[in-house]
């Protein structure tokens, strides 16, 4: 039985949630559609403008929470096509007015609306029918438990089979077992149906997808150049004030040996040894500021050597798994992996991190999880929010994962090419 449990498990649940689906967007789909088109038709008499924008509201948190359930209960991912208001939107009758305008030009409005039919006539079908599988045979059982007995003068059809004694009720328990293995088989397929049927209309179109991936990639560029000044910045303060200044002062100390080798050998030598110490620690600082700029493992070993190395110079225990048929030289995600590792060190409490990389359909996939306190967020000042930056530039994305409690798990992924 607890072989048994982790298989039936899965199916169980999907139908359970088809169930959900199927009530919940049949009634409340229907509701708001019926809501949005008396609302939009009472526009012209004004009435619309002030319950337009608000039923038009609830259609979007209605088809957002429906994007949220395909990402999370069958990993179908679907994007918000949805223009944003101008951050100068006025208040008042006027803001209303030019509220309801600009839903009403989004074509993203009509396409929620069309979703609304679909979501009230086929996809509660669907997600029904994924309950279904899993239900209709707890009636075959039933009925050979000794309900067919009611029906011994008049014949009950379960299926194709009429019951009306121990035998035919024995034939529909045999039904019931097939339509039960087909719905065990089927509930989860079922389910991503009902979201893939969902998907073309509440996705952005491909000319949506392609202004947004060109906005992306606009500010993304932007936030590359600037954040390229500033470290070519940091590079130039480094310089100014440690190896540069340590070889003014190296000069400056052979100046004064040279005037010293033949008057006192002595305050000479001991200040050799200092300017020899000044040459290390220039050479360090230059090291370190190079390794910086581009770490020398990440070009002769490549990244995985490369974030191994990393994890050995951290006071926390770490493991790193890497799954890559190649070699990845991405300098993005070494530097990411980096700041996450950072991160995870200073703020989370932990005392373990786990980082894994691996590679497919032509995508760099990095995951650093550690077991503390969890909390993490993307916000403003924040180091994940620089990370996302940085991944940004090169068409990458990050997620994060870090419920109360922790564990905290913060996924990168980035096109990458293996050589």
């Amino acid at each position: 039985m607890n072989a048994l449990a982790p298989r039936i498990r899965p199916p169980m649940l999907a139908a359970g949630r088809g169930l959900v689906l199927s009530v919940y967007g049949l009634a409340v789909s229907m509701v708001l559609f019926v809501l949005a088109v008396v609302s939009i038709a009472f526009v012209p008499l004004g009435i619309g403008v002030l319950t337009t924008p608000v039923v038009l509201q609830a259609v979007r948190r209605h088809a957002n929470q429906r994007r949220f359930w395909a990402a999370d209960w069958s990993g179908v991912r679907i994007s918000a096509p949805y223009r944003p208001f101008p951050p100068d939107l006025r208040g008042g009758v006027t803001g209303q007015v030019e509220r309801t305008t600009l839903l009403l030009k989004d074509p993203a409005t009509w396409r929620d609306l069309q979703w609304l039919l679909v979501d009230m006539t086929v996809g509660p079908v669907v997600a029904m029918l994924a309950a279904a599988l899993l239900i209709y045979p707890v009636e075959g059982l039933v009925l050979a438990a000794g309900l067919w007995r009611v029906f011994r003068n008049d014949p009950y059809w379960y299926g194709f089979v009429p019951v009306d004694s121990q035998g035919t009720a024995l034939a529909a328990l045999a039904l019931g077992v097939v339509i039960l293995a087909i719905g065990l088989k089927g509930a989860e397929p079922l389910l991503r149906l009902h979201f893939l049927i969902a998907r073309p209309l509440l996705a952005p179109t491909p000319e949506q997808t392609l202004a947004q991936r060109v906005d992306r990639l606009t500010e993304t560029r932007h936030e590359a150049v600037d954040t390229a000044a500033s470290e070519l910045r940091r590079i130039e303060r480094d310089l100014h004030d440690g190896a540069q200044a340590r070889l003014v002062a190296m000069g400056m100390n052979l100046g004064t040996i040279e005037a010293l080798i033949e008057k006192d050998p002595a305050q000479a030598k001991k200040m050799l040894a200092m300017a020899r110490e000044s040459s290390a620690e220039a050479l360090t600082e230059l090291r370190d500021l190079v390794r910086g700029i581009h770490p020398p493992v990440l070009a002769e070993r490549g990244l995985g050597d490369a974030v191994r190395a990393l994890a050995l110079r951290l006071p926390v225990a770490t493991e790193v798994t890497v799954e890559l048929p190649g070699r990845a030289e991405a300098s993005a995600a070494y530097f990411a992996v980096s700041e996450a590792l950072t991160n995870a060190v200073k703020h989370a409490g932990g005392d373990r991190i786990w980082v894994d990389l691996h590679h497919g359909e032509g995508m760099l996939r990095i995951s650093v999880t550690d077991n503390g306190g969890g909390g993490a967020r993307i916000g403003s000042g924040s180091g994940l929010s620089g990370i996302e930056r940085r991944l940004g530039t090169f068409d990458g994305v990050l997620a994060v994962s870090s419920p109360a409690g922790g564990p905290t798990m913060v996924t990168m992924e980035l096109p990458c090419a293996l050589s």
